[in-house]
């Protein structure tokens, strides 16, 4: 019952209103803060070579061992940094501040790196947890609080080599991979693309412009209708999107955008939001994440074509409302990630004002 009232009290607050208030920040800032340093439950995805190399979550990954996974981890970690940003007065904000000092440590990325060092790791958290870890470094390094930004020197040399391994792997990728989960292409490029802007890294810039135009130039008519999959979690059609609406000019854009998304063209266009039948489970649970990533792509597309896309607003809306109340219903499965995507996809809210 608590948890039933508590789900209708968000849905009614966020019907008309979807606004990150002080007191909804202070509630998402509970979840990662919850489960950061929570060893278990834990999916380690771990490739072992001998019996050497067995060891528990936090042994293996003292930075990154909370969430049940090292990329939910690392977006919670995002998610403290994104919140202190926006609220200095968070309710719990020295708790916040100890909790990063201590996962953050020279010490602990120093372990991360020598575990992502090894050559049969090369590929791990590739591109998704790699994605989130770029993105987390660009929160650390823009935040106004010393003690916070100061940790971005600590995970610097952990973003150098995340960064060297897309610049390493994306020629080597012959063909993108189009599904909705992890391994997405056009999610991993579009926040490595946000790190390298910021960075002004040019070689990563280069990289990731010259291989999403490869990739995904010639593409076109999208199949919506083909979404979603049983367990997606990102829009493979609005994710292609965001990444080509990042690296190419406007013109260019638009017009390959209608070769590509003619629907979205549509001011009466409708599209269900995908729907969740059951959130214990870890897998169907995504279908929450789809639908945050349907609604910041749209947000971002009416924020910089407003004349083209502000008819996607409310469509935005109607995703963004459907799976909102799903972060706080009590079950592990979406709490340990789902605030990552909702306050991503606020980020993206924010730009239209």
């Amino acid at each position: 019952m608590k948890h039933y009232l508590l789900t209708a009290l968000f849905i009614t607050s966020f019907s008309f209103a979807q606004e990150l208030t002080l007191e909804r920040a202070n509630g998402l800032a509970g979840l990662p803060l919850k489960c950061m340093q929570k060893e278990y439950p834990n999916k380690l995805s771990q490739l072992l070579i001998d019996e050497s190399e067995l060891g528990g979550p936090k042994e293996l990954h003292p930075a990154f061992y909370g969430c049940f996974d090292w990329h939910s981890s690392v977006h919670g970690h995002w998610s403290l940094v994104y919140l202190l940003k926006r609220f200095p007065d968070i309710d719990r904000k020295e708790e916040i501040i100890s909790k990063l000092k201590v996962n953050l440590s020279k010490e602990n990325i120093a372990e991360e790196i020598a575990y992502l060092s090894k050559e049969h790791e090369k590929s791990y958290e590739r591109t998704y947890g790699w994605a989130w870890l770029l993105k987390l470094q660009l929160e650390l390094e823009t935040s106004e609080i010393d003690e916070v930004k100061q940790l971005a020197e600590n995970v610097k040399p952990l973003s150098d080599l995340i960064a060297s391994r897309y610049i390493e792997f994306l020629p080597k990728l012959n063909y993108p991979v189009r599904v909705g989960t992890h391994t997405n292409t056009a999610f991993g490029m579009s926040l490595a693309w946000d790190y390298a802007m910021h960075s002004k890294n040019t070689e990563l810039q280069n990289v990731i412009r010259d291989n999403a135009l490869r990739l995904f130039k010639n593409d076109g008519d999208c199949p919506f209708a083909w979404e979603p999959s049983g367990t997606d979690f990102l829009s493979p059609c609005m994710e292609e999107m965001g990444i080509m609406q990042r690296v190419m000019p406007e013109k260019e854009f638009l017009k390959w955008l209608k070769d590509f998304a003619k629907p979205l063209f549509d001011k009466n266009y409708k599209w269900e939001p995908g729907k969740v039948s059951d959130r214990s489970d870890g897998h169907l649970v995504h279908l929450d994440g789809l639908n945050f990533s349907r609604a910041w792509n749209m947000y971002r597309l009416a924020s910089q074509y407003p004349k083209q896309f502000s008819h996607l607003i409310p469509l935005a809306n109607e995703h963004f409302n459907y799976s909102l109340p799903a972060i706080v219903d009590g079950n592990y499965e979406g709490e340990h990630w789902l605030a990552s995507f909702a306050l991503h996809a606020f980020e993206e809210k924010a730009a239209l004002k």
